[in-house]
């Protein structure tokens, strides 16, 4: 992979380059651990704030995440309410199996909602990204996958 194709590949978010680990001197003893659970002299790879994502990019996916995710299961609430107050104020007999069908339907969306409502938000900070997020949802899919492999060949 060249260095383009991984500048592309790479999270907008995500810390240029990782760090170099310190080299280990031969004649030291190891270091002992504080108390508190905690190696001296250990650094973590990335700070908090070079993990973190960014503001903007988490209030995009929680505003999409509630519009994919809400709606549908407010559907399925109204679904419930409706199936009760059709029988008793109308007469009107509903299977039992449809309304139960009807409802895993929705909330089923809605649980679907929450997944496509963080995958179909752009990640870049600059970039708001499209009204229905199917590109996002492509770009963002795909990284996903590449760490899951990256990852799975790591562990093999």
């Amino acid at each position: 992979m060249s260095a383009e194709e991984s500048e592309r590949s790479r999270l907008p978010f995500e810390p240029n380059k990782k760090r170099q680990k310190p080299a280990k001197a031969k004649n030291q003893p190891p270091a002992q651990p504080k108390e508190s659970g905690k190696q001296v002299g250990k650094q973590p790879p990335f700070t908090k704030e070079e993990m973190a994502i960014p503001q903007v990019v988490s209030q995009r996916m929680i505003r999409r995440v509630a519009g994919f995710c809400g709606i549908p299961t407010a559907l399925g609430i109204t679904t419930l309410v409706v199936s009760y107050l059709l029988p008793t104020y109308t007469g009107i007999k509903l299977a039992p199996i449809a309304v139960l069908l009807v409802n895993m339907g929705f909330f089923g969306l809605g649980v679907l909602g929450i997944t496509y409502g963080v995958l179909s938000a752009s990640w870049d900070e600059e970039r708001i990204g499209s009204w229905h997020g199917l590109g996002e949802f492509g770009t963002n899919w795909g990284r996903m996958v590449a760490v899951w492999r990256e990852t799975r060949q790591k562990n093999v």
